[in-house]
């Protein structure tokens, strides 16, 4: 008897809902942009998550730094306990996993002025001027860099204490210079440097993009007492922990410990804290939009109660309960949010493989979540019938067919 009334009532629910399309597509619309939204804002976050995680391993797991480890002194000063060997690049170039290295040593200025012209404007405003560092191997491979312009210096600048210099792209846009055809010449403290080259970026030491950079050979002979600091490490995949326990005995095979190595490891927590925070606004904003489309849902079932009035009090009148009344609107508002949910679940999953084409990602989307969707959207229909139904079932079939007489 209960399966019969269900069946009734789902068949009577199902013939109103075709017998009105232009209100059924209003229905569907609602919960098609709710559901939509929900699975393709989920997609697409998981998707650039998935992105922005292989890019932090691509360049974290490919890149390490072996610096001399500090110690306090007496009064309280962090000093470096060691020094970098003159020969460490030869050093590390051996080590299994090391695909590159570079050495690199800040340069103190002590006053220098660095412009693009011999000249000094006394009415100039005074300016701070670039960082200059010195380098001295394979820098691009070592810190993941990109020219822009030019080229970089070789080991035969080195070896001639050639005066030439490779721009990073914020300096030369603080020079003034756009470009390296005419041949510019940046002038350090008075000496002429040749400008052969504009780095345009570098992924493991962005500071190298606003600065002045030489080899280490000609900065050693014009400005005494410089010292390499870091030594910068291309590393293979999987690599680095290997490269990490071998580069400070390749360099001091007695004392090891006085160097200290940053190499690839585990992803950091800001790397999983962003993913999470990605992962969190881009569900905001699908639940967001699926709330709307419930109460589109709802706004438009209500339309329905108002205009089948008579309709339901004939019903009423001719004995259907009230359950049964309510019965059918919730299982109305159902069908449509389940046909709404799987148009909707469709089109999201056709918009996260779409823009994931266009951009050259690799699509990440949660099987559960799509298909589940349809099953969201039936619940967000039932939902939003309640109201409805509570309302069409208090109508009483006198008022109803009163109402609809005059």
């Amino acid at each position: 008897m209960r399966l019969g009334l269900l069946r009734d009532i789902g068949g009577e629910a199902l013939a109103s809902v075709g017998a009105r399309p232009g209100r059924l597509l209003l229905g569907i619309l609602g919960t098609l942009v709710g559901i939509g939204a929900l699975v393709m804002t989920t997609g697409l976050g998981q998707t650039a998550s998935g992105q922005l995680a292989s890019r932090f391993d691509e360049v974290a797991a490919t890149h390490a730094e072996v610096e001399p480890a500090t110690a306090s002194g007496a009064d309280g000063t962090e000093r470096a306990v060691a020094t970098l060997p003159d020969d460490s690049l030869a050093r590390v170039s051996g080590l299994a996993g090391v695909t590159a290295a570079a050495l690199l040593a800040p340069i103190d200025l002590d006053g220098r002025t660095i412009a693009t012209v011999p000249l000094v404007d006394p009415s100039r405003p005074p300016s701070t001027p670039p960082a200059v560092v010195a380098a001295s191997g394979d820098l691009l491979g070592a810190v993941g860099g990109r020219l822009q312009r030019g080229r970089m210096f070789d080991s035969g600048h080195e070896q001639r204490h050639d005066r030439v210099v490779v721009l990073g792209a914020a300096a030369a846009e603080s020079l003034g210079v756009t470009s390296i055809d005419a041949r510019p010449t940046l002038f350090i403290g008075g000496h002429a440097y040749a400008v052969i080259g504009i780095l345009a970026a570098s992924e493991t030491r962005r500071s190298l993009e606003s600065s002045v950079i030489l080899p280490l050979a000609t900065a050693r002979a014009e400005f005494p007492g410089v010292t390499a600091s870091t030594l910068a490490l291309g590393v293979e995949l999987g690599a680095g922990a290997l490269v990490a326990h071998q580069a400070p005995i390749a360099l001091a095979p007695s004392l090891p410990e006085v160097y200290s190595v940053s190499a690839p490891g585990e992803p950091s927590t800001f790397q999983t804290g962003l993913q999470g925070d990605l992962d969190l606004v881009f569900l905001a904003i699908g639940l967001i939009t699926l709330l709307a489309g419930a109460l589109g849902i709802a706004g438009t079932t209500l339309g329905g109660v108002t205009e089948r009035t008579g309709e339901i009090g004939l019903r009423r009148a001719l004995g259907a309960t009230r359950g049964e009344i309510a019965g059918q609107f919730v299982a109305e508002s159902a069908a449509v949010g389940v046909l709404g949910g799987l148009m909707g679940s469709a089109a999201g999953v056709f918009v996260v493989v779409g823009v994931s084409a266009a951009q050259g990602w690799t699509p990440v989307l949660d099987l559960a979540l799509a298909f589940g969707a349809v099953g969201v959207g039936g619940l967000v229909g039932l939902l939003a019938g309640l109201l409805p139904s509570h309302r069409a079932a208090r109508i009483e079939p006198a008022e109803a067919l009163r109402t609809t007489a005059t």
